[in-house]
């Protein structure tokens, strides 16, 4: 196969062009004409825009594509996310926890986790291992309005309009090179080996290529439609298939503070978001249209949100939990729905498509052999879809509620896929270490591949297997779901000394107050952001 030269990318939103950009910035950056990008943007298509939060590995592709912060969140109503916050999602009974970005270490040999362990659970395990909890909760920023930190950095992500940031993206990728034809994509001409060669568009354009990149998201027109690649539902471990949505302005109703974490309430069909912007927030609510129907969901919605969604249309996005069996396909690549996604409890849509975006252009096809590239793509892709099916699934399967089908129904063990099942029995026997997330391989677990004629026999992920959600990620949702009580209170007795918070993050509690302005607050002085009345 002749070396790849030109890239097409049917599909726009934020994914179709994060790829072209990350593409020119990587392989076409220091005066070098590698590539030729282009971009086949249907004017018929909506774009769903429904991803507004990001996790911390967003950083590194703004730095690949060479965007500034702050300049960035100008352009898309950006706000700082440095948590998630869980309301109810054990008992139901307005308990909460927080999945913090950050976490305080004193040395090199951490034993914050143990100690907590062997304490009587007094505080929250979130509050023992980082100042982030406190600081959300007081709607700090994690900067000061110098743009200093104060002593280690805040690990942080970001609230942003996901429109916003396409157009942002388009702006960056053409004023750089990138080719936009904003037309309909009509017929797709094949080669006689099976690759495509070229589409058709409306306006009687014939767009060769030698790698295509399917953004089309769920109908994936050129990896589905034209090479036939299935679609894997995993809907019987994620059980939500649809997102209602309402979006209220500031001039409607501000509440005085600009959250700097999401949070995730859970309710009686699945959760409900809550995402703050520079100029609204986003309420929706993730459910399964088993449990629930569509009016009764936006009943549910507008209940918690109160009277100030009553003028304000609320909005369906159905989707669907599964990938494809291979995200690269001959000349094909599927990047962002049309490979796969998994519910946007922990904003993991976006991190997939970043993902792809800048692997895509760690395994570009220069000498043109493309089976060993995609081999070891989809295989990581793979691996990391699991990996963050896994994660997603704990938040479910470890609550206590009963109070309504739905959240009786998550805890069955149908519901809880083998690797997560073997990992929860082997951490009942010695709690998560590091190790744990170095080969992803426990006892109980069966020796079968992810997929026929996949993984045979070796289920490692092939990087590191907490490269989306390490130990600390998994200790924040796990020991704030109460995990391991009954065992701590058998190895270390029922009377235990109280939990202690670190002297390191008790002097950072006392110096963010100081140091740091309120959120909203240095959105406003940094990037910005308009001065709203508070509603009363």
């Amino acid at each position: 196969m002749r070396p790849a030269k030109r890239v097409l990318i049917d599909g726009g939103g934020s994914t179709g062009w994060k790829t072209p950009a990350s593409l020119d910035a990587v392989l076409n950056g220091h005066g070098k004409e590698a590539l030729d990008i282009r971009v086949s943007e249907s004017p018929d298509v909506p774009r769903i825009g429904v991803g507004e939060a990001t996790i911390p590995s967003i950083n590194h592709l703004l730095d690949a594509i060479g965007i500034d912060e702050i300049d960035f969140m100008k352009r898309v109503d950006g706000t700082y996310k440095q948590a998630i916050k869980y309301v109810d999602w054990l008992d139901g009974q307005g308990e909460s926890y927080y999945h913090a970005f950050g976490r305080y270490r004193s040395s090199p040999v951490d034993t914050s986790t143990l100690d907590w362990l062997m304490s009587d659970r007094s505080l929250p395990f979130s509050e023992t291992i980082s100042a982030q909890p406190a600081v959300c909760d007081a709607c700090l920023a994690p900067k000061t309005l110098a743009l200093e930190n104060i002593g280690v950095r805040f690990t942080y992500a970001f609230h942003m309009d996901a429109m916003k940031f396409a157009d942002y993206l388009t702006e960056i990728a053409t004023s750089r090179g990138v080719q936009h034809h904003l037309d309909h994509v009509t017929d797709i001409d094949m080669t006689e080996s099976g690759d495509i060669a070229a589409v058709r568009t409306r306006s009687g354009k014939r767009i060769e290529a030698d790698l295509f990149i399917d953004c089309t998201g769920f109908a994936g027109l050129l990896i589905e439609k034209k090479l036939n690649v299935p679609w894997v539902d995993c809907s019987q471990w994620m059980l939500c298939d649809r997102a209602l949505t309402i979006q209220i302005p500031y001039e409607h109703n501000y509440p005085g503070y600009v959250r700097p974490n999401t949070l995730a309430t859970a309710v009686s069909s699945g959760w409900i978001w809550e995402i703050p912007l520079q100029t609204r927030r986003a309420w929706g609510y993730v459910h399964s249209s088993d449990y629930i129907s569509a009016d009764d969901a936006e009943k549910e919605l507008r209940s918690f949100v109160g009277p100030i969604a009553d003028d304000f249309a609320a909005r369906l996005v159905p989707f669907k939990v599964g990938h494809r069996a291979q995200a690269w396909s001959k000349n094909c690549i599927a990047i962002g729905l049309s490979s796969g996604f998994i519910e946007p409890l922990e904003s993991t849509g976006l991190y997939l498509s970043d993902l792809a975006a800048v692997m895509t252009s760690q395994h570009f096809p220069h000498q043109g052999n493309m089976e060993a590239l995609a081999f070891r793509f989809n295989r990581i892709m793979l691996n990391r879809f699991y990996e963050i099916l896994d994660f997603i699934n704990l938040h479910y399967c470890l609550t206590r509620r009963t109070d309504t089908e739905f959240w009786r129904e998550v805890q069955r063990p149908e519901r809880i896929n083998d690797r997560l099942k073997a990992k929860l029995n082997f951490w009942r026997v010695k709690p998560p270490s590091p190790a744990d997330f170095e080969d992803q391989f426990f006892p109980g677990q069966t020796d079968m591949p992810l997929l026929p004629g996949g993984l045979n026999g070796d289920q490692r992920s092939p990087l590191d297997t907490g490269g989306v959600f390490s130990l600390s990620s998994y200790e924040a949702i796990l020991y704030g779901m109460d995990f391991l009580r009954a065992e701590c209170d058998q190895w270390f007795g029922v009377n235990r000394s109280p939990s202690q918070i670190p002297p390191g993050i008790r002097q950072r509690l006392q110096m963010a107050p100081q140091k740091l302005p309120a959120h909203d607050e240095w959105l406003k002085r940094v990037v910005g952001m308009r001065d709203y009345p508070v509603s009363q």
